[in-house]
């Protein structure tokens, strides 16, 4: 097996270098790191393995609380971040969690996730039933607490900025729904103030 060892390989003319032909394989020992300068690029007109790296992560976490009577969703106030992909290949995932707490009988809080004026990880289309991320239906008239958790692979295709947030409703006569608190509140140790947060990162494609 030949070896040629050089500081720098530059084309004899043009500005491309072709490595190896058809078929063959370039093998990267264990070990070695290949470096791509600021505004260099690694373009990809065949298929490639290997990737998945996260590139980027932004998060927003919440630690105020919040309340609607609204039956129309709503912005959960707070729980929103804007992400810039890199290239237009790549996939976004998003996390966000939250609590809520209701209390009346069939009071109902759900949650959808947006990316900008679209939802988006929603259920499908079941006659008049709402579409939603997540959701929770209470059936008694006691005070109920919900854990809201989901994550959601996105594929936005673009490279320009991108709003995700979370919206939220209550469903039921007026009632309110409370985010990151209890319905009554009491300033006790026995009563609890949570966080919410909305993570999203940047996976390479």
């Amino acid at each position: 097996m030949s070896k040629i060892t050089v500081d720098t390989i530059e084309p004899s003319t043009g500005t491309t270098v072709t490595l190896g032909g058809s078929g063959d394989t370039l093998s990267v020992p264990s070990g070695v790191t290949l470096n791509v300068a600021s505004g260099g690029t690694i373009t990809n007109s065949g298929s490639m393995s290997g990737f998945g790296k996260v590139l980027q992560v932004v998060s927003t976490t919440k630690t105020d609380t919040f309340s609607t009577t609204s039956s129309t969703f709503v912005d959960l106030t707070g729980l929103s971040l804007n992400i810039t992909p890199s290239s237009s290949s790549n996939k976004i995932l998003i996390y966000f969690n939250f609590e809520s707490n209701t209390v009346e009988t069939a009071n109902q809080v759900m949650s959808r996730l947006m990316r900008d004026a679209t939802a988006i990880g929603v259920g499908d289309v079941a006659g008049s039933r709402t579409q939603t991320t997540t959701g929770m239906h209470g059936s008694t008239t006691a005070s109920i607490i919900s854990s809201h958790a989901a994550h959601f692979l996105d594929s936005p295709s673009t490279t320009s900025s991108i709003t995700y947030k979370v919206q939220v409703r209550c469903s039921v006569n007026g009632q309110t729904g409370y985010i990151s608190r209890t319905q009554t509140d009491v300033d006790n140790a026995n009563y609890s103030r949570s966080i919410a947060t909305i993570t999203a990162m940047e996976i390479q494609g």
